[in-house]
């Protein structure tokens, strides 16, 4: 039943839509040509503006990249750096153990 008054629901609210949008048409205070000249602007200027917003989109999304390229780029750095720090250190450990063990065989 209740399938059956969704269906009924909606068949009215698109009858509703269909019969205000002849109204609109009936009573529009412009000629045909007048209205579809001005919906063609509306749309041409919808276009238009979708292609700003897509270009500043594309814009944003370059330049949101090239900032976390620069911080991938300067975390690698950091961490070969630290990388060698820590070679570095365990190379001195190393050699620290190998001349103390030299020193207690002697």
């Amino acid at each position: 039943m209740s399938d059956d008054r969704g269906g009924n629901t909606f068949l009215a609210f698109l009858l509703g839509g269909l019969t205000g949008a002849a109204l609109a048409l009936l009573y529009a205070p412009r000629s045909g040509r007048e209205t579809r000249e001005m919906l063609n602007e509306k749309l041409r200027e919808g276009a238009e503006r979708g292609k700003d917003l897509r270009e500043q989109a594309r814009e944003k999304g370059k330049a949101f990249m090239d900032e976390a390229s620069e911080y991938v780029d300067r975390g690698r750095e950091v961490v070969e750096d630290r990388k060698g720090r820590l070679a570095a250190a365990f190379d001195a450990g190393r050699q620290a153990y190998r001349e103390e063990k030299d020193k207690s065989k002697s």
